[in-house]
Order: C-alpha cells, then sequence, then structure tokens
C-alpha cells in the first residue's frame, strides 16, 4: 500500500460519459467490478489480465446503458455486489428506486421504491439468517427492505435529516451504522423494537450541559461517509466540517484521533475505503481531484495520489493484489498498483546498501540483538 502508484500498464476501458459515483469489487474472486455513473448507466469490468501482456486494459464484460429498458432515470449513487456470489447486484439512484439485478440477464429481479431520493444502500458482507438491505434516503427514516419477502416494511427512526451513509458492521450481522445530514452517527440492532443502540458523540459526554444543542453529535456538519475497519472494531466517519473521525464501534467512543483537516465539499455521500490485510491499516479518501491516504490509528497523512482531472468521488481497494481503485467526475476510472521493488542482486549483502529511505510506517522499533552485542 505505501508504494501505490498509478499503474501506466493497466487501463480501465472507458465506457461513462459523465461522473463516476461509485465502484464495488465482488468480495468472492476479487474479478469483477461494478461502476455507476451520473448518467444512470452501470457498467461492469473483469479486472483480470486475459492478454497476459504487461499492458493491458480492463474490458467491459457488458454495461446497462441509456438504452437498456430498465436503466436507472437518474443518477446512480451505490453499486453492490451480493456478497455471497457474483449472479446478482444491486444499484440504487436518485431516481428513488433500488434494483435487484441478474448479472446473468442483467434484468432487475426486484425494485424497491421509495419516497424521495437514494443516497445509499448497502447489504451485510456476514449475514447468514437475514437479508436486509439498509437504505438511506431524503427521509430521515433508515429503510430496510428484505430481499426475501420484498417488502420494505421495517424502518428505523431517530434521524432528523437525510440519510447520507449506510454501512453494516462485518463483524455483527444485526448491527448497522448511519451518517445523517444532521451530524449525527447512529448505531443500530435491527432486532431490536427501539433499533437505535446508541449515538456516537464527538465530545464523549463531556460537554457542558448548558449547550445541550450540539450534544451527540458526530460532526458539526453533515455526515456523508462511513466505513467499518475490516475487522468491525472502528469505524471511521467522514463530515462536511471537514473532520474524518474514528470511532470505537463497540463502546462508541471517540478515539480522538487528529487527521488534520480533510476537505470535503460533497452534498452527497463520499465513498472512502479502508484497506484489508494490512499492518497498519490504511484508509483512502477522495480529497478534491486527488486520494488521501492516512494511516487509520495515527492519523498520519502518508501521500496523496495524484492523477485524475476533477473531483474523485469514490475509491474501492482490491486486498487479494493490494490495490485501489478510483472512480473520478473526469469519467476515468484509475488502477494504483504498488510499485515492483527493485530486487537486490545476490552477490550483495543487504548490510552494505545504501540504507534506503524506510517510509516510517514499515520502521521496525524492534533492535536485534546483534547489533547490542
Amino acid at each position: 500500500v505505501l508504494s501505490l502508484e498509478l499503474n501506466k500498464d493497466r487501463d480501465v476501458e472507458r465506457i461513462h460519459g459523465s461522473s463516476i459515483n461509485t465502484l464495488d469489487i465482488e468480495p468472492v474472486e476479487g474479478r469483477y467490478m461494478l461502476s455507476g455513473g451520473s448518467d444512470g448507466v452501470i457498467v461492469l469490468y473483469d479486472l483480470e489480465n486475459l492478454s497476459r501482456k504487461p499492458s493491458y486494459t480492463c474490458k467491459a464484460l457488458f454495461s446497462v446503458g441509456r438504452s437498456h429498458p430498465d436503466v436507472h432515470k437518474f443518477s446512480v449513487e451505490t453499486v453492490q455486489w451480493y456478497p455471497h456470489d457474483t449472479g446478482m447486484f444491486t444499484s440504487s439512484s436518485f431516481d428513488k428506486t433500488l434494483k435487484i439485478w441478474d448479472t446473468n440477464t442483467l434484468q432487475p429481479a426486484d425494485v424497491f421504491h421509495f419516497e424521495g431520493t437514494v443516497y445509499s444502500h448497502h447489504m451485510s458482507p456476514v449475514a447468514t439468517k437475514h437479508c436486509l438491505i439498509a437504505v438511506g434516503t431524503k427521509s430521515p427514516k433508515v429503510q430496510l427492505c428484505d430481499l426475501k419477502s420484498g417488502s420494505s416494511s421495517h424502518i428505523l427512526t431517530g434521524h432528523r435529516q437525510e440519510v447520507l451513509a449506510v454501512s453494516w458492521s462485518p463483524r455483527h450481522e444485526y448491527v448497522l451504522a448511519t451518517g445523517s445530514a444532521d451530524g449525527r452517527v447512529k448505531l443500530w440492532d435491527v432486532r431490536r423494537a427501539s433499533g437505535c443502540l446508541s449515538t456516537l458523540d464527538q465530545y464523549n459526554g463531556e460537554k457542558s450541559k448548558s449547550s445541550s444543542e450540539a450534544a451527540n453529535t458526530a460532526h458539526n456538519g453533515r455526515v456523508n461517509g462511513l466505513c467499518y475497519t475490516s475487522d468491525g472494531l472502528h469505524l471511521l466517519t467522514i463530515g462536511t466540517d471537514d473532520r474524518m473521525r474514528l470511532w470505537n464501534s463497540s463502546t462508541g467512543e471517540n478515539t480522538l484521533v487528529n487527521y488534520g483537516k480533510v476537505c470535503n465539499e460533497s452534498r452527497k455521500g463520499l465513498k472512502f475505503a479502508i484497506s484489508c490485510g494490512c499492518n497498519p491499516e490504511f484508509a483512502f479518501v477522495p480529497y478534491g481531484s486527488t486520494i488521501a491516504v492516512y494511516t487509520v490509528f495515527t492519523g498520519e497523512l502518508i501521500t496523496m495520489l495524484r492523477g485524475h482531472y476533477s473531483a474523485v468521488n469514490c475509491c474501492v481497494f482490491q486486498p487479494h493484489y493490494q490495490e485501489l481503485y478510483s472512480g473520478s467526475k473526469d469519467c476515468n476510472i484509475l488502477a494504483w498498483i504498488p510499485a515492483p521493488r527493485e530486487p537486490v542482486p545476490d552477490d550483495i549483502s543487504e548490510k552494505s546498501l545504501p540504507q534506503q529511505h524506510v517510509n516510517p510506517a514499515y520502521e521496525d522499533a524492534w533492535s536485534s540483538s546483534d547489533d547490542e552485542g
């Protein structure tokens, strides 16, 4: 991750004629990627290098284009693969619908209709006992759509304004996090009648009682992005107060990690990603036309990935190869691949090489006993 750079040998076929808002890579093989654009178009790519040549283009296998009878009428804000196989994927849009697609026929198997714009939806990556899709819309009520029954009867009430981001815990299948324009982040257990487990408080309960107005807000602005760490123990949130916060997801405590100013002017959901299978963990956050890479637990800004010509809207991490893909207003999807390290010839021992500058996140704090004797 520390050596990620724009891959000059890999292109992603350019199909979208408008801003790319959302990307998702299927978790089974990590081979197929979906993208959704602000013209309603959805594209499916094969990331595998079938040509076996060093330079190649990730081909679009097919797309739900403007001429498709079931294409979304307005901007697609979220696409997600069904977590357990690639036979199905989901998309939601400003056209107030959530569609469940059969990958093989490219026909919607089901369509859910809402009263307002849909900003975000999410299926649990770990659920075995339920098939609920959480949906954040212009309404302050969080909707839960049941894939089994095809109904969206279940509603979670508690937010005061539109819900911009929703994310299921990767650890507990009934726990859901939601972020709203009211500045609040709520954790829910969808089995409970009241639903809400806790409302995250940036001050950890230490704000004076006199100013009750700001009590129990996670951000002093709209909360438009949420992402759990891969173990589900922490939740990262981002808001239009230009702040990112890391929370202990079981206690609800603000860990007070300082990431500095994280510029965020998005009026809708911001899709950022956290690495998986790395130690330490990294967050990849769209930051204007760049992607800022932070270490999650220290808040250090490691690097800015530059390559897009316009605002970056979304990024997705591919854990098998530690790659990153990003989508932007410039209609491009870029692939960021770890740079290959120069091999050290066998006849030169490591010690005689000039010490390369080691990124602090790599540095080994242990000393070997040889150095001390």
